[in-house]
């Protein structure tokens, strides 16, 4: 294989008076490599990306230093237009590359720049589309789609050119689960049979187990490792302080390894892990359980602060995005919303803070019509996080995006800066008080964006996506903010495809599809119904898919939820001798 891309002494400042935010990259990759960019949000890996295919500097301007060369030739001697004929780009933010007026239209715009026959291009825009989940909305202003569907459709853009080299920059953040693996595994199929080099940006440490070939990571604009996954993650096992999510099977057995000192090398991937524990299973007690979850009566709960009644919801369009909604929401619950990308779950939510009438149907908060309150008025009770943190950021600088709220909302200027200081560090961005938002990584704007509606103190917060581009700290902090609002009494709502970070903190599931609610049940119920999640294109937790692993491999039934629940099902091998087949207690099964 011949280096397809070579990165010399790279380093890259964005203006004379910026701090660098590339320092000496040195990196090739060679033709038909899979390879993955990981680590925390503002290491650098988006302006990496942007390097590449030579919008830095061409458009951005800046300081650069060093040498990117593509197919042998410097980017710097060519334009983004030549560039862009061999080399796919895909953005954090799909609303920045969508320029049409229909659907069709954005996957034939590359198509029609680079005059591929007309009967050529129609099989590839079908393929694109099909293979996002897109068929049927050819005709649909990509304004009018949700967020993950602008985010297939800017993937179906880039697929349908089938570039030499594919750019990735968050691709899957805001896609389903079954979205994600969709993607990943036709990249892969690309990779494969058209030779296609991959760099990919993400965080998702399952996927990139599964398909990376080599994994870079960066960390203050720097490499700091480059290497196969194995390798990878099981140094970031070993690194207390690691800033990347370990996938949740390798997580297991890094605490296996711990408490029986057995597997030198945990295993990266489901399917392997499943190999593993049928090799060691002799060496220990399985102990089954059926875990149990408090429950609340629901009398205890009181009148709902938001409920809906038969709610239904038409886009001018024509397109049918809520269907028969009935839902009650009490006072000091938090309630994850979950479902397929374009399943109606924003348009729920939106409907809450009078950003949507509906169509048809009742809704009422604090137990009034919702049409009785001006919007202004919901504000002040009900805290928004939108998907897109762009949309509700507009001031010069962090600081006073943040206290924006608070301080149109009160006289005291001593309470307000008090408000703001705290949300500030509550999202560890005190250091960028006096950066323009606009300026930031999409994670740290998505912080931002948190903070200024924890800085209005609502009794209400629904957060719309809160850990989209977000990396492992960031994606921690913001469950650990949702927690401690929980706690303190208020009512918490949170839509989001990232399932794993939902034990431990949230309770309640109501999961969408089409436009309406199939489930609404204990969280514990939804995860392990897989069928149902399968039909609204989300699969579970890595970690709960390997407990039904556990199930098959032992003939008992669990319902863990966690790493943690799930290794207190085994246990230290007792004296006592087993006689043949799998070493395990027979027992009625435990509650906890």
């Amino acid at each position: 294989m011949s280096a397809i891309i070579c990165v010399q002494d790279l380093s890259y400042r964005y203006s004379p008076a910026a701090p660098l935010v590339l320092k000496e990259i040195n990196f090739e990759v060679q033709t038909g490599e899979f390879v993955a960019i990981m680590g925390p949000s503002g290491a650098g890996k988006s302006t990496l990306c942007l390097a590449l295919n030579g919008i830095i500097p061409n458009f951005f301007g800046g300081n650069f230093y060093g040498q990117v060369s593509i197919f042998g030739q410097d980017t710097i001697q060519l334009s983004v237009t030549q560039l862009a004929q061999n080399i796919g780009m895909v953005l954090q933010d799909p609303e920045m590359q969508l320029v049409t007026n229909s659907v069709e239209d954005e996957v034939a715009f590359g198509l029609e720049n680079i005059k591929v026959p007309r009967d050529e291009m129609r099989s590839r825009i079908d393929e694109a589309l099909e293979i996002v989940r897109l068929k049927g909305y050819e005709l649909k202003h990509p304004a009018t789609l949700s967020g993950g569907q602008k985010q297939r459709l800017a993937i179906a853009a880039a697929l349908a050119l089938r570039p030499k080299v594919m750019v990735l920059d968050e691709p899957t953040s805001q896609l389903d689960p079954i979205g994600m693996e969709e993607v990943f595994s036709i990249i892969r199929e690309l990779n494969h049979r058209y030779q296609m080099t991959v760099l990919l940006v993400t965080h998702d440490s399952e996927r990139v187990a599964e398909y990376a070939d080599r994994v870079i990571l960066m960390d203050d604009g720097q490499i700091v490792a480059d290497c196969q996954p194995a390798e990878f993650f099981f140094s970031q096992m070993l690194n207390e302080a690691a800033a990347v999510r370990l996938p949740q099977v390798t997580e297991f057995f890094a605490g296996f390894r711990k408490k029986f000192h057995l597997i030198p090398d945990p295993p990266i991937v489901l399917s392997t892990a499943t190999e593993q524990l049928q090799r060691i299973w002799p060496e220990v007690t399985f102990t089954p359980t059926q875990y149990k979850d408090p429950t609340i009566d629901p009398k205890l709960l009181g009148e709902p602060l938001i409920s809906a009644r038969d709610l239904c919801f038409t886009y001018p369009d024509g397109t049918e995005a809520l269907t028969g909604i009935s839902l009650d929401i009490h006072a000091g619950e938090c309630l994850a919303i979950i479902g397929q990308n374009g399943g109606g779950k924003s348009t729920l939510v939106k409907h809450f803070v009078r950003l949507l009438k509906q169509t048809s149907g009742d809704l009422k908060i604090y137990g009034r019509p919702a049409m009785e309150y001006s919007v202004g008025e919901l504000a002040r009770r009900i805290g928004f996080v939108y998907q897109n943190p762009d949309a509700q950021i507009f001031c010069k600088t962090v600081e006073e995006e943040v206290a924006f709220g608070p301080a149109n909302q009160l006289d005291d200027e001593v309470e307000v800066k008090r408000r703001v200081k705290a949300a500030m560090a509550d999202m560890d961005l005190e250091q960028f008080n006096d950066e323009h938002p606009l300026a930031l990584s999409k994670g740290d704007r998505e912080r931002v964006a948190v903070a200024a509606v924890l800085a209005m103190e609502p009794e209400i917060i629904i957060f719309d996506e809160p850990t989209t581009g977000q990396d492992k700290l960031g994606a921690q902090r913001i469950a650990q903010i949702i927690d401690r609002l929980h706690k303190q009494g208020r009512t918490v709502i949170v839509i989001t495809h990232h399932l794993y970070l939902l034990p431990g903190y949230v309770d309640r599931v109501v999961l969408m599809g089409d436009g309406k609610i199939l489930r609404d049940a204990a969280l514990r119920e939804v995860f392990h119904d897989v069928d149902i999640l399968r039909e609204t294109y989300l699969s579970p937790p890595q970690i709960v898919e390997f407990s039904h692993e556990i199930d098959r491999i032992s003939g008992f039934r669990s319902n863990s939820l966690t790493v943690e629940e799930t290794l207190d099902l085994f246990h230290p091998k007792s004296s006592t001798p087993n006689s043949g087949g799998p070493s395990f207690e027979k027992q009625e099964l435990r509650e906890q």
